[in-house]
């Protein structure tokens, strides 16, 4: 039987501003990875967040981002690799703290938006993640983006790697995700996304926009819970996977 993980990117409500509908997207998944207010949340948010994780049963994980609300963490910013480790800590901290009152545990964590594609391609930022993670608890999960410098970082650094792929978004032929501000950046067809997802689980290949296959691990999904969409799409796929004999839970051990 194939197994995935099934992820998405919630806690992204900010004061009185409302982004996605978390309590419903986590009836479906297997993890949650959780602002931490740099890119979006707050400690509201993160609180809230935290328990409803716990309340549903999901594995919950810290999401850190570059400073940049007004951006949504998705423009890249010139920090060094000594501010990207000092950056991901404090944000670890921050929601391992809620963690911990809430009588749960932080489980992994998951670089988001222009963080998470700058460590898929520029290795010295890839290390400072790593070491960040693996500095605060070398027991931590680290998800990067499948065949990145940061999964070949975290593995270096001897982190458990779960490398992750999109249901979503379009490949580059490196393997790279096509950036947010190109048109083909994003897949609207619920139906076309779970069957390009389908075969990644199942044959490790993914259909680049070249249209040349790129050989892909798949040890977790993610699906966007900001998108208009994520309650349905989320419904959708996780009903396919069962069908196609695809286990949703964690798919990594302790190497």
């Amino acid at each position: 039987m194939f197994v995935v993980d099934l992820n998405s990117d919630l806690g992204e409500s900010y004061g009185a501003y409302t982004v996605g509908n978390d309590k419903e997207v986590l009836k479906y998944i297997s993890s949650a990875n959780i602002a931490c207010g740099y890119h979006a949340g707050d400690h509201n948010v993160m609180f809230e967040t935290v328990r409803l994780s716990k309340n549903y049963r999901v594995q919950i994980g810290a999401h850190p981002g570059l400073p940049d609300i007004p951006g949504f963490g998705r423009r890249e910013m010139n920090l060094s690799a000594r501010e990207i480790y000092n950056l991901v800590i404090y944000q670890i901290g921050s929601l391992a703290a809620v963690c911990k009152v809430n009588g749960t545990v932080l489980a992994h964590v998951k670089p988001h938006g222009a963080l998470y594609n700058l460590a898929a391609k520029n290795l010295e930022i890839a290390k400072a993640i790593a070491a960040a993670v693996y500095d605060f608890n070398p027991e931590l999960v680290l998800f990067g983006l499948a065949g990145s410098e940061l999964v070949k970082a975290g593995e270096k650094k001897g982190l458990v790697v779960a490398q992750e792929v999109f249901a979503d978004r379009t490949y580059q032929p490196d393997g790279t995700l096509t950036p947010r501000t190109k048109e083909n950046a994003l897949i609207h067809d619920t139906q076309i996304a779970i069957n390009r997802m389908i075969r990644i689980i199942k044959e490790g290949k993914v259909a680049a926009v070249d249209g040349a296959d790129v050989k892909i691990k798949a040890d977790t999904v993610c699906v966007h819970g900001d998108s208009p969409k994520a309650l349905e799409f989320v419904t959708e796929l996780k009903q396919a996977l069962i069908l196609e004999n695809i286990s949703i839970r964690k798919s990594w051990d302790k190497q």
